[in-house]
């Protein structure tokens, strides 16, 4: 198949996904599709007002509110953000973060899943009720716990104290059973049959058929590790292990209200997260729209 019958195949996926989402009425989809362009608009706005401003000098920046300002636009802001060194640190230690975060928490989840849904052990109903009910225990409740038990380790502000606590994923276990009951169970009985073990089951059946799943949840774990702040705000206090969050916030208090650089080194920060997104756009999309997920 060429690029084009690829191109076609496509477009005509996209015109038939678009009269699935808003109906096969003309009159309604115009409507969607107008309301859907007012909130893009809405959201846009925002983004590229900080955008704009990322390229002024801090005067024009604070005292002109026009989209061109009057002494031209500069390229100040982004040299001075990346002359310092510290917005190149932080991202690193985002991505190192936010990586090992996906890579355990996908791991550590998939395996609990598939234990809950296809091993019977003594507890399980139990256990399971547990970690349902640790869904409900809002994180910020945890700080405290979670700290004394860094500090006990001695892993205060160390890469391994951000990560760790993070790799506890109560609800991805929860959407990975979900996924994993829904395999039938005569397709695992054959491969029983063949001498497959449990080990045996779940990489080679499993694990396969649940890519879509792991995927997803791999994205949404990812976009969580790489903008949470509270945690690596409170366990890290080296500006060398700061993350890309925890670092802006420093900038922005070291040197008052910089409106320029802080615009700059927001737009380095998203840049990472951006191009994370145009390279896995439609499976990020398949995913919110198959499993629901978008609320995470």
């Amino acid at each position: 198949m060429t690029w084009r019958d690829r191109r076609r195949a496509r477009a005509a996926e996209n015109r038939a996904m678009t009269r699935l989402t808003l109906g096969t009425s003309r009159w309604a989809r115009g409507l969607a599709l107008a309301v859907l362009l007012v909130l893009a608009a809405a959201w846009l706005v925002p983004f590229l007002w900080g955008v704009d401003t990322s390229f002024k000098s801090e005067t024009d920046a604070a005292t002109s509110a026009t989209w061109l300002p009057p002494s031209g636009f500069t390229l100040d802001a982004y040299r001075e953000v990346l002359s310092r060194g510290d917005v190149l640190r932080w991202t690193w230690n985002t991505t190192l973060v936010a990586a090992a975060v996906t890579a355990i928490t996908v791991l550590i989840s998939a395996m609990a899943a598939y234990a809950f849904s296809r091993t019977l052990f003594r507890g399980r109903k139990a256990l399971l009720a547990v970690t349902v009910a640790a869904i409900l225990v809002p994180p910020q409740i945890l700080i405290v716990p979670l700290f004394q038990q860094m500090q006990a380790f001695g892993l205060v502000d160390t890469l391994a104290a951000v990560v760790l606590p993070q790799v506890v994923a109560p609800v991805m276990v929860f959407i990975l059973k979900g996924f994993f009951d829904a395999i039938p169970e005569e397709l695992l009985d054959a491969a029983r049959i063949d001498g497959a073990g449990p080990w045996r089951l779940f990489w080679t059946i499993v694990v396969p058929l649940s890519r879509s799943i792991l995927m997803a949840v791999a994205i949404f774990v990812f976009i969580g590790a790489w903008n949470n702040f509270l945690w690596p705000f409170i366990v890290t206090n080296d500006p060398a292990l700061m993350t890309l969050p925890v670092g802006l916030a420093t900038v922005k208090s070291a040197y008052g209200v910089q409106y320029a650089q802080t615009m700059a080194a927001a737009v380095v920060a998203a840049l990472p997260l951006l191009v994370v997104f145009m390279l896995f756009q439609r499976r990020i999309v398949q995913s919110v729209a198959t499993t629901g997920m978008g609320g995470q």
